[in-house]
């Protein structure tokens, strides 16, 4: 299973926008995690839309209400949510990942200190492994690994970033690459938790760049769309090579695609870039394996009519849009090798649910091309599209297309092999 959400991750939208999920699945689905408030280490979870918005921690829940990080089962017959309190609330921005062992890894700032530990149900109880800490005044979570045992983390510093494998080390926290520039981001190449994308910031130019973690952070180039132009990695499944790229190259800020280790350009689809709306990419469908085109990813789309689902595959030029459950932790879900997506959320009634929505393969013939349904307030859109007709590599997707650029990834077979750097 393929997800891309984590708890604390802030994902730029192209309007300046921060995105927030509220949820941090494992690389493999079988566990989730999340901070959560209530009373009595599980009563009165808050609704995510008051999280999102910030609302102060006491609002709605009455006396005695707690920040205290909360598990998920995700891979049995029904999921279910496992509390894990310990004798002190927690700070708003604690952050959490699971373990494919069954373990959250929590991440607690105290002062300019980054303490993690290990946590893990005892009985009635919640048990503790102190890992150590990390002397800095920022450190951000990276995704969950796909190894499941390591978790890893970026630290901001004066002569660049450091990368940190705070847990899964042989004796706490330790650095394993220092970079040159900021680097934020971070999206995994490989099955196996050894290549690292991160979008890096080198005099005011950002570009995606590959890391091999074997070789001591050793640096690639992986996205260089044009000379100057700001290139974000977003989500990248590793079955397909299917990779969903932001960039400025076209002369403003698109979503395209492209794929890795193909020859092929980059392309911004109309469908991906609806006027007033905001599109972000957080789950791809695994099991596709050389099949870029057919590959179902999941979109949240922000717009004026609030928040809901997206589903496209490159090869149906056409965003299929559906209303998310009530609840919805938004930009959270995975997806079966089937083509199902399953969605998390969370109501009054419901502590602990999963949605599960079926994608259709096909568009929908009757709807008129290059159309994007818009919205009015209590009505959701079912679809955007595109025209049938070749994909501009570039531009603003209007009628006129004299030129085509064809802007390319770097081939992943070679980003991490030659045209290495030393670490940074």
């Amino acid at each position: 299973m393929t997800a891309c959400v984590m708890e604390s991750v802030e994902i730029g939208a192209s309007d300046g926008a921060v995105r927030r999920a509220g949820i941090a699945i494992a690389a493999d689905g079988s566990y989730a995690a999340r901070l959560t408030l209530g009373t009595n280490g599980g009563a009165g979870s808050p609704s995510p839309d008051a999280r999102e918005q910030g609302r102060d921690a006491e609002e709605g829940q009455g006396a005695g209400a707690a920040w205290f990080p909360e598990r998920w089962t995700l891979d049995g017959p029904e999921p279910y949510a496992v509390p894990l309190p310990l004798d002190q609330p927690e700070e708003p921005d604690t952050g959490v990942l699971p373990l494919a062992d069954g373990r959250v890894l929590i991440h607690r700032r105290v002062a300019d200190r980054q303490a993690f530990s290990l946590l893990y149900p005892t009985g009635p109880g919640t048990g503790e492994l102190p890992l150590g800490a990390v002397e800095c005044p920022e450190l951000t979570l990276l995704p969950p690994s796909p190894d499941g045992t390591s978790a890893y983390a970026l630290a901001p510093g004066e002569h660049g970033t450091t990368l940190w494998l705070v847990a899964g080390g042989a004796f706490g926290p330790e650095p394993v690459a220092t970079l040159r520039g900021r680097c934020t981001g971070g999206v995994w190449l490989d099955r196996t938790g050894r290549l690292l994308a991160l979008d890096r910031e080198l005099d005011g130019v950002v570009k995606a760049v590959a890391v091999d973690l074997e070789r001591r952070g050793e640096v690639s180039p992986l996205l260089q769309l044009a000379e100057g132009s700001n290139d974000r990695l977003l989500l990248a499944d590793a079955d397909s090579g299917l990779l969903l790229i932001r960039s400025d190259a076209p002369g403003r800020d698109l979503l395209g695609w492209g794929v890795l280790g193909s020859a092929r350009p980059v392309r911004f689809p109309e469908c991906l870039r609806p006027a007033g709306h905001v599109v972000t990419p957080f789950a791809a469908q695994p099991g596709q394996v050389l099949m870029p085109e057919s590959c179902a990813v999941a979109m949240r789309i922000d717009g004026p009519a609030g928040t809901w689902v997206g589903t496209w595959r490159p090869s149906a030029r056409r965003l299929h849009q559906q209303p998310p459950p009530e609840g919805w932790l938004a930009g959270a879900g995975l997806w079966s090798r089937e083509g199902v997506l399953q969605l998390p959320y969370v109501t009054g009634t419901m502590p602990c649910g999963v949605a599960r929505l079926e994608v259709p393969r096909e568009a929908p013939r009757d709807v008129p091309p290059d159309t994007w349904h818009g919205v009015t307030p209590g009505v959701r859109p079912e679809s955007a599209t595109e025209p049938a007709q070749p994909e501009a590599a570039g531009g603003d997707g209007s009628e006129r297309r004299p030129t085509r650029l064809a802007y390319k990834p770097v081939p992943l077979q070679q980003a991490p092999l030659t045209g290495r750097t030393a670490a940074g």
